[in-house]
């Protein structure tokens, strides 16, 4: 994989490629954004562009060193990752006894410590004294998801790069062009992805599509009966990730209900395969009505969280869910009664 292999981070990249081209790369870099975006990816490829046989500003892939980074043999790219809860400090202490010698095949050493932020305090402070003594051949990228927990001396001694969520049509034309997805499909991914290809993949290895597709296909009825209620409950029950996955696809039917009522835009829309049931039920929902059931899903999921019983908490979620029908013509007469 080379830069051009990457989507949707064009800003990052150029600032990366250039940096090489003009021989003026930083001795760290904090690459920070969102989880599953390519941070990881792109620290990758970096390390291989700056040690790649043929020159440039990008890796060749062909070359003997980019295929030892590729297959995770290459002595001189060092990548560091929490054991259990935290990055420990012995290996931060390693790092810096390596960082003594020159790296042994490549041009520069290039160390990725992943998951950043979760370095405790000892390791941050160690890693710092390496970062102040800053050496021409060793290159360090920290990577996270969540900057604002690193002690603030660590990015002060950074570049940092932000990556930002890729958006929905790129995130489709990858899945389409790397994993031969159906148009159809690859929107659908991407579009409940969050801007995150590493989500868009996940979903793409689980049966989300049918979980969707069979949650979808009982809400957009508008209405259920207790039968029906109590068998919507069962098709969302599983273990807790993937209840949490299953309200988050509720939690778009609703979002996409307002979006629809407020702007009238399809193209908006998450779920667009089912815009118009969502068209027709927007017509007659009231904005309080499809808030209180966002609430009632958010509260559901944080009693999950919490091991409350989960069948009774998605039973009794799902009712309320179906309570608020009733309301809906209300609120919304009331807001039209207003105009």
């Amino acid at each position: 994989m080379s830069f051009s292999s990457i989507y949707g981070q064009e800003g990052p990249i150029a600032v990366l490629r250039g940096a090489i081209g003009k021989n003026r790369v930083p001795h760290a870099f904090l690459f920070y954004g969102a989880e599953g975006i390519g941070k990881r990816t792109t620290a990758l490829v970096f390390a291989k562009a700056l040690n790649c046989e043929k020159g440039g500003a990008d890796s060749c892939d062909g070359c003997t060193s980019c295929r030892k980074i590729d297959s995770g043999n290459h002595p001189d790219i060092l990548i560091i990752e929490p054991e259990g809860q935290f990055i420990k400090v012995a290996d931060i202490k390693g790092l810096q006894e390596r960082m003594r010698f020159r790296p042994l095949e490549g041009a520069r050493r290039v160390v990725i410590i992943d998951d950043a932020e979760r370095m405790n305090i000892t390791s941050a402070n160690s890693l710092l004294k390496t970062l102040e003594e800053p050496s021409p051949t060793n290159v360090f990228v920290l990577v996270s998801s969540r900057p604002h927990l690193l002690p603030l001396t660590i990015p002060s001694r950074c570049h940092r790069l932000r990556f930002n969520p890729v958006q929905r049509d790129v995130i489709a034309a990858f899945l389409e062009k790397e994993h031969a997805l159906a148009t159809d499909k690859a929107l659908i991914l991407a579009a409940s992805a969050g801007g995150s290809i590493g989500r868009a993949l996940n979903l793409h290895k689980g049966d989300y599509l049918a979980l969707r597709d069979s949650i979808l296909g009982r809400v957009s009825k508008g209405t259920l009966d207790p039968l029906g209620c109590l068998a919507l409950a069962g098709e969302l029950a599983g273990d807790r990730e993937d209840i949490q996955e299953a309200l988050d696809i509720l939690k778009t039917w609703y979002r996409d209900l307002l979006v629809f009522k407020e702007t009238g835009r399809a193209e908006a829309l998450i779920n667009r395969d089912h815009a118009g049931d969502i068209g027709r039920l927007a017509g007659f929902t009231g904005a309080e009505g499809i808030l209180r059931c966002v609430r009632a899903i958010e509260r559901a999921g944080a009693a999950i969280e919490r091991n409350v019983n989960k069948p009774l908490t998605l039973e009794m979620m799902v009712f309320t869910l179906f309570a608020n029908k009733a309301n809906f013509v209300e609120d919304s007469r009331r807001g039209r009664a207003g105009r």
